[in-house]
C-alpha cells in the first residue's frame, strides 16, 4: 500500500507577500512542486493543495503519495488547514512535516527537527494549537535576526534582498532534498544528513 505523506509550508497568501521572508514555508513547497512534478490545482481545508504518487529512482523500490499544502487563511491561523487535511487523509503526525522561517537561524541555515515549540512563530502556535500537541517533524529555514532597532514583525513581511535570495535559492533546492529524504528515508537520516553547522 502506497504510504501518504502531507508537507505543509508556512506564508501568506497573496501577491504582495510573496518573496517575504515569511514565505519562504510556501516557497518551499512551490519548489518540490516543481520537483515532484505536483501541480496546486485545488482548494482543500482552506489550503491550497497539490498531490502526486512519488516514486524512487529505478533501482530502489517504493512509491509514496505526496501532498503539499500552502494554508490560504493567513499565517496566525494556519492549524486550521494542517488539522483539516490532518483529518481527512487520516494521517498519524509522524507523516506530518511543517516548513517554516526562523529568525534564530542564519540565512542559509537548515534545522530538521522532530519536535519543540514554536519558539514564536504564529503559524507553527496555531498548528501546535489545532493538533494539540508539538510531537511532529519541522524543517526550520533560516532568514536571520532583524538588523538595529527593527521589529521582527516589520522584519519577517519585507522582501528578501537579491544578495539574500542567491543564498535561499540554494538552501531552498538543500531543503527539497531534505524533505524527500524526510519521505523516503525517514527523520533521522534526515536530520544526519541536512542537518549542518550553523556558518
Amino acid at each position: 500500500m502506497t504510504e501518504t505523506f502531507l508537507i505543509a509550508g508556512l506564508g501568506n497568501p497573496g501577491r504582495e507577500y510573496r518573496e517575504n521572508r515569511h514565505n519562504i514555508g510556501f516557497m518551499l513547497v512551490d519548489r518540490l512542486a516543481i520537483k515532484i512534478n505536483a501541480r496546486f490545482t485545488r482548494l482543500q481545508s482552506k489550503a491550497l493543495v497539490a498531490s502526486t504518487n512519488y516514486k524512487l529512482p529505478k533501482n530502489e523500490a517504493g512509491e509514496y503519495k505526496i501532498i503539499l499544502a500552502k494554508p490560504q487563511s493567513f499565517m496566525n491561523l494556519s492549524g486550521q488547514s494542517v488539522q483539516g487535511l490532518m483529518h481527512f487523509y487520516k494521517l498519524p503526525l509522524e507523516n506530518l512535516l511543517i516548513a517554516h522561517d526562523d529568525l534564530d537561524l542564519p540565512p542559509g541555515t537548515i534545522r530538521i527537527r522532530p519536535d519543540g515549540g514554536s519558539a514564536g512563530q504564529k503559524g507553527m502556535e496555531s498548528i501546535i494549537q489545532r493538533l494539540g500537541t508539538d510531537e511532529f517533524a519541522r524543517i526550520r529555514l533560516g532568514i536571520g535576526r532583524p538588523p538595529g532597532q527593527m521589529q521582527a514583525p516589520d522584519y519577517v513581511l519585507q522582501d528578501f534582498s537579491n544578495t539574500d535570495l542567491t543564498i535561499i535559492s540554494e538552501t531552498l533546492n538543500q531543503a527539497v532534498e531534505a524533505a524527500l529524504t524526510w519521505v523516503t528515508d525517514g527523520l533521522d537520516a534526515a536530520m544526519n544528513k541536512f542537518n549542518g553547522v550553523v556558518p
